[in-house]
């Protein structure tokens, strides 16, 4: 008896945040299915339409330019920020004084809001006097329009994503560094182990968890990009920043066509939901879970 009594007492202090889980996480994903189906306009009654907001949005082009744009995207952010934190991480690790405060400095980023974001890398990437263009002026290098360029603009959100967000996986791997056994190095050391050799044969093994849950985690935000092409180009040039979310937005927002907002909203949310499962069967996390 006093065992079930535990549990229900438990279950009442989940109850909170059971409840407002369900309330701004599932519901809305369960009327976005929904909405989905219909035709529907804010203020006027809803039309049971079938499938025809699926046929529509996998019959515009746009939805093609912007899943191509989104996997570029994604693609980019992993070549370039995916290592980034692991190589932070592992440096600051290696060090002998002032962890503290690079600890620190690596995650300020993380804590600037986003609209002062937006305004430090709209100067970077400013064509004319921009912190970027004068760096290759001292090279010799001509300036570059990196927000208005078809073919850096990708590169350039994933320059400023990168920034912005990878100080807070960094300190993730740091964490998981402590977990490391300082006798595993010191044993690796005396046996002539020099630093990359210890990282390769202790360091990286011993991060492996880790790396393959931010892999996850990362692939799923990366495919939610919006508040950048949104903020930074509106998707542009001639949509050459335009994502999924973002085309979803502007059907929702600017053409007031919710169902197909919700159609797109959906396939998205099917493909990132087996890509995660997929994943999660592939690279045994699920075994070492519930190992």
């Amino acid at each position: 008896m006093k065992s079930r009594r535990r549990s229900w007492i438990g279950l009442l202090f989940l109850l909170p945040a059971l409840t407002v889980f369900g309330l701004f996480q599932w519901y809305p994903i369960f009327n976005n299915f929904l909405l989905a189906f219909q035709e529907y306009t804010p203020g006027m009654e809803s039309t049971w339409i079938g499938f025809d907001n699926y046929v529509a949005v996998l019959g515009d082009e746009r939805f093609y330019t912007a899943l191509q744009n989104t996997f570029v995207y994604v693609g980019i952010c992993l070549v370039i920020g995916f290592f980034v934190p692991i190589a932070v991480a592992i440096a600051i690790s290696l060090l002998r004084r002032g962890k503290g405060f690079l600890r620190l400095a690596v995650y300020v980023p993380n804590i600037i809001p986003a609209i002062a974001t937006y305004i430090i890398w709209g100067w970077i990437f400013n064509p004319q006097f921009g912190l970027l263009n004068q760096i290759g002026g001292w090279f010799g290098a001509e300036p570059l329009q990196w927000l208005v360029d078809k073919n850096l603009v990708l590169v350039s959100l994933a320059l400023m994503g990168t920034w912005a967000g990878f100080g807070s996986t960094a300190v993730l791997y740091m964490a998981s560094l402590t977990s490391i056994s300082a006798e595993m190095y010191e044993a690796a050391e005396l046996e002539g182990a020099g630093a990359w050799q210890r990282i390769r044969s202790i360091t990286l093994p011993s991060l492996a968890p880790t790396i393959s849950l931010m892999f996850i985690l990362q692939l799923l935000a990366t495919f939610q990009i919006l508040q950048e092409p949104f903020v930074m180009t509106a998707g542009g040039p001639n949509d050459a920043s335009l994502s999924v979310m973002l085309l979803s937005y502007q059907y929702a927002f600017n053409n007031v066509e919710f169902g197909k907002a919700g159609a797109l909203g959906s396939l998205l949310f099917l493909m990132l939901m087996g890509l995660s499962f997929y994943y999660v069967r592939k690279s045994g996390l699920a075994e070492k879970k519930g190992a």
